[in-house]
């Protein structure tokens, strides 16, 4: 008897939770890796659930039950290796949950403390007033200073409670 296996499929772009949800109504045991991540408008920012791999989706199933997949909306191919449809091992698909609890513990948000890691500020703290894509704004109460960083450049302040 053949096992289910994880496979990957490819979507087409911005089109993941939509087959996310079609291939649930069809019975079918799947897998899209959502990162929490701050987006932010003119007027607001809010936290939006983004994929961590853009335009793919992983379904467990027998490869004969893979085919007819290609027929849901959104869905535009099977990822092959090898000549054959790509096989994922259980591992790899633990790996990514776990990345994903620990990339979900490291989210920034405005108001939190964070410390500045290199540069001229090296070592000093701030809050943080504004998140941006790639940058944040730093209120700095030593210097009653507002500056701006890149959002690797910080790290969160660790507080005993």
């Amino acid at each position: 008897m053949i096992s289910s296996e994880w496979h990957a499929l490819y979507t087409s772009p911005r089109a993941e939770k939509r087959v996310l949800k079609l291939l649930e109504a069809e019975g079918i045991e799947c897998y899209l890796p959502l990162l929490r991540t701050p987006r932010v408008w003119s007027d607001r920012i809010k936290l939006v659930d983004l994929p961590l791999f853009n335009s793919y989706i992983f379904v467990k199933c027998k490869e004969k039950e893979l085919f007819p997949l290609v027929k849901i909306s959104g869905v535009v191919r099977i990822v092959y290796y090898d000549c054959k449809p790509a096989i994922i091992r259980e591992k790899e698909i633990e790996t990514i949950r776990q990345f994903i609890k620990v990339a979900e513990g490291k989210r920034l948000c405005t108001g939190d403390e964070v410390e500045i890691l290199v540069g001229s500020f090296k070592k000093v703290s701030g809050k943080i007033m504004k998140i941006q894509k790639k940058y944040i704004f730093l209120n700095i109460e030593q210097l009653s200073a507002t500056v701006c960083v890149s959002l690797d450049k910080v790290a969160p302040l660790k507080r005993i409670r």
